[in-house]
């Protein structure tokens, strides 16, 4: 499974790329995507970001999948505690009529203390609010009036999909894997610790959830194609480099994730492995070893040239070779 993931930042050191531009080639590579064998686009959240870090997911997904037909949408992950969960539920709601069976929604609690400041919300609570907010949002779905804190609400129209099947929990730690359990829903966490999928199953058979899924995230979080992997290396390694460091700087110590890279210097990045440029081959491989690839195509501010190279190898040789794969021996060759 081939993925894209944008978060569309821009370091300080680049002066020739502009948001809109930006903003601009996502779109058309999520339609290149959507006619050449990907799967589906990720998208993140945070706010106050000085480098433009995307802010408002839930508008660009909807824009992604107006855009395509067949790529599914993924906001992962969006940072319930700052948001209205009535209103989170209603833009659900109208983007699954768009794009029905097509948007996925993981709900993060957030940790940056200069967001939670930035809408008034208190931190300490973000564990009870986003409980608050999944119950809010599923008995909200169901099309029947309630009451949320007093208010009547009532969700109209409704989502045309199985409410359960538009939101994932995510998180790193096991309190988050009991969440998705007692909710009935998928559980994404953002690293890949086997100990806290086995949580979240004996949380989920005690629950009576009885489809419970657990994605864990596996390999690279970035993957770029290249004929000559080195001289990308040299050509991006900064703008890779800026993007690592920045998330880092981010990290509390209690949070745990998959992408961060405590990296110093470009040795230290590449070591990390979540940042691999590959030749069309390996890319190959790693899709049949993990069983996905995540394309970052515009990670770091980098040109979009570069991104748009990636894309047609991808395109040209990598999807070709995955479906040679899985088409099997024909008959004769039996």
């Amino acid at each position: 499974m081939l993925l894209l993931r944008f978060d569309l930042r821009i370091p300080p050191f680049v002066d020739d790329l502009t948001p809109a531009r930006q903003y601009g080639e996502m779109l058309e590579m999520v339609r290149f995507a959507d006619s050449h064998g990907f799967a589906g686009v990720v998208l993140s959240e945070h706010h106050g970001a000085e480098d433009g870090f995307m802010s408002a997911p839930l508008v660009v997904a909807a824009g992604v999948l107006a855009a395509t037909r067949n790529l599914f949408c993924s906001v992962s992950a969006l940072l319930l505690p700052l948001h209205d969960p009535i209103r989170v539920a209603e833009d659900v709601a109208a983007i699954d009529l768009m794009a029905p069976g097509r948007i996925s929604v993981v709900a993060g609690i957030g940790y940056r203390d200069e967001e939670f400041a930035m809408f008034g919300r208190d931190r300490s609570r973000r564990g009870q609010a986003t409980e608050e907010a999944i119950a809010a949002m599923l008995a909200a779905w169901s099309g029947e009036p309630l009451e949320v804190d007093g208010r009547p609400i009532l969700i109209t129209p409704r989502p045309t999909s199985p409410p359960h099947s538009l939101l994932a929990v995510g998180g790193s730690v096991e309190a988050s894997a009991q969440r998705a359990a007692r909710h009935h829903l998928a559980f994404v966490p953002a690293i890949g610790d086997g100990a806290l999928a086995a949580a979240y199953l004996e949380a989920s058979e005690a629950a009576g959830h009885e489809t419970p899924f657990c994605a864990l995230p596996n390999g690279p979080g970035l993957v770029l194609v290249s004929r000559d992997p080195e001289a990308l290396w040299e050509q991006i390694g900064e703008n890779l480099l800026y993007d690592a460091q920045t998330y880092a700087s981010w990290q509390k110590a209690d949070q745990r994730t998959s992408w961060q890279v405590d990296a110093t210097d470009l040795s230290t990045l590449r070591a990390g492995g979540q940042h691999a440029i590959v030749t069309p081959d390996q890319c190959v491989d790693l899709v049949r070893t993990n069983g996905a690839a995540v394309v970052h195509p515009l990670c770091g501010g980098i040109d979009p040239e570069v991104g748009w190279d990636s894309l047609q190898l991808i395109a040209d040789e990598v999807v070709p070779a995955l479906r040679s794969a899985s088409a099997g021996p024909r008959p004769s060759e039996k």
